[in-house]
């Protein structure tokens, strides 16, 4: 049995058959969403080593790691922040939308805290550079990694993107 397909042209494909400009920019959208999600967590991760680490060789990897776990944060946000705002104008919500306007709120926040939260684990990566030759860690070096203040505004910087994802799936007070 020989089947024969016909090829339609661009012109003649129904609004089924081919992407839409919304679906792109949705898929932009989670994918930025995805890029976001996966650099907190390899920043997380690579940061809690870090501070297990020994030798300033260990720390300084570590944290250099870190740093593209926070290159991703950085190509996440700019994705989700350029193509949420398109999906708005697709989707025609509107910008007094509660749950949109609680979520640009809360990643603005999430960017403040997460920028610095992250100046002492920046600097104990430039001081374990410094100090790649020595044996152990220093006490300065451990003082910035051990940082209470820094760690809790990235985890609850961590803990806003959460909130975000919330809101943007429920969608609460949509009609």
């Amino acid at each position: 049995m020989q089947h024969t397909y016909q090829r339609r042209s661009p012109a003649r494909c129904s609004d089924d058959d081919r992407f839409s400009v919304e679906s792109v920019v949705l898929f932009s959208h989670l994918l930025g969403a995805f890029l976001l999600v996966s650099g907190i967590v390899v920043t997380g991760v690579a940061f809690e080593a870090a501070r297990r680490g020994q030798t300033p060789l260990q720390i300084a990897t570590l944290l250099g790691l870190a740093r593209v776990g926070a290159l991703l944060v950085v190509v996440g946000t700019l994705l989700v922040g350029a193509f949420g705002f398109w999906l708005v104008e697709l989707g025609g919500f509107g910008y007094a939308a509660g749950w949109l306007d609680a979520a640009l709120a809360l990643l603005a926040v999430s960017i403040v805290l997460g920028a610095i939260g992250g100046r002492r684990p920046k600097r104990a990566r430039h001081l374990a550079v410094a100090e790649i030759n020595a044996r152990d860690a220093s006490s300065e070096l451990r003082r910035l990694l051990d940082d209470r203040g820094a760690r809790t505004l990235n985890y609850l910087a961590a803990l806003l993107i959460v909130v975000i994802i919330a809101l943007m799936v429920f969608k609460p007070g949509a009609a």
